[in-house]
């Protein structure tokens, strides 16, 4: 057998309980999750994703007002008479680079 050694972690009980439960659905155990995590770790030399804030939020339009909407529809507008279109990839790529989704 390997030479093993626990690793503790305290975590909130809703976010372990979350993250355990897709686990499951992908038949790993948090065992498994936690060594490959660590085997990533040691192959990237570092966080094997990107650790940074989002360089800024998506508009929501649930806290606008009418005239905030119209204005943000109308940049929508004024986009589409310029021919500045987007391709569904190119708009994953958009969303992913200023937002980080």
């Amino acid at each position: 057998m390997a030479n093993t050694t626990a690793v503790y972690a305290r975590i909130d009980t809703g976010l372990k309980d979350s993250a355990e439960s897709i686990l499951a659905k992908l038949g790993i155990t948090p065992s498994s999750a936690i060594q490959m995590l660590y085997s990533q770790i040691v192959l990237c030399g570092g966080m094997p994703f990107d650790l940074r804030l989002p360089a800024a939020k998506p508009t929501d339009i649930a806290g606008m007002s009418r005239e905030e909407l119209n204005a943000e529809l109308a940049k929508g507008i004024e986009s589409l008479n310029k021919g500045e279109i987007l391709t569904a990839d190119e708009f994953d790529v958009e969303l992913s680079r200023e937002f980080g989704i």
